[in-house]
């Protein structure tokens, strides 16, 4: 019997979790350790059942998933992390890589990629899509002609975050609620928000956020 890696996913929809499991048990060479769907119950179960490798997504019940990368990081070093996402890969997977994570898929693509993805991030190695891998390395090459082609890209994660459920028509007391933290807080950053991507009020923020949330539905 060879070695099996150890799995352990995080995401907040039970059926995503199930086909999963699914897929990554049906490899010889894999096993799903565990589950979760909140940053607190992962970071728990992560400690209990040492896996070799984490699948999580950027929503979560609690927090957001950049935060549990940042927080894997920090308690066990060099634990690979793959993401898996329906978020806009050129905006979340620059973002995923930096926080620390190997890896990035979208959720659309999830059935033919993820074991390949699990088994290269095992390794160390950095999976994202071909269109992704350009995307980064003409970054690399061309920074300053493309620096200023998405002002988003200013935003911080949380930011970002919460510029996201703005558009999916979010008030601020529920972001405070769903992100556990002030309503102050949240105009706060809000107040950054508007400052980075120049609009003047909330209803120009609002405009902004929901014809970005379209745009993301249609890609």
């Amino acid at each position: 019997m060879h070695h099996q890696s150890r799995v352990f996913i995080v995401d907040d929809h039970p059926i995503f979790r199930k086909g999963l499991s699914h897929l990554i048990n049906e490899e010889p060479d894999l096993m799903v350790c565990g589950e979760a769907e909140s940053v607190s119950d992962a970071i728990r179960e992560i400690k209990r059942t040492k896996p070799d490798v984490v699948i999580l997504d950027i929503t979560l019940k609690d927090t957001s998933g950049l935060e549990l990368i940042h927080m894997l990081n920090t308690q066990f070093a060099f634990m690979p992390i793959l993401v898996v996402s329906m978020h806009d890969e050129s905006i979340f997977a620059e973002r995923v890589l930096r926080a620390g994570a190997l890896g990035y898929i979208n959720k659309q693509e999830v059935t033919g990629r993820v074991v390949q993805a699990v088994h290269q991030v095992l390794e160390g190695k950095i999976y994202a899509s071909e269109a992704m891998v350009e995307t980064l390395l003409g970054k690399i090459i061309f920074k300053p002609a493309q620096a200023t082609e998405n002002p988003l890209e200013c935003l911080s994660d949380r930011e970002m975050e919460i510029f996201q459920l703005v558009g999916k028509g979010f008030g601020r007391k529920e972001i405070a609620d769903m992100l556990h933290v002030s309503v102050k807080t949240i105009g706060t950053h809000r107040e950054n928000i508007k400052k980075k991507l120049l609009l003047k009020n909330s209803a120009e923020l609002m405009r902004c956020a929901v014809d970005w949330d379209q745009r993301q539905k249609i890609e």
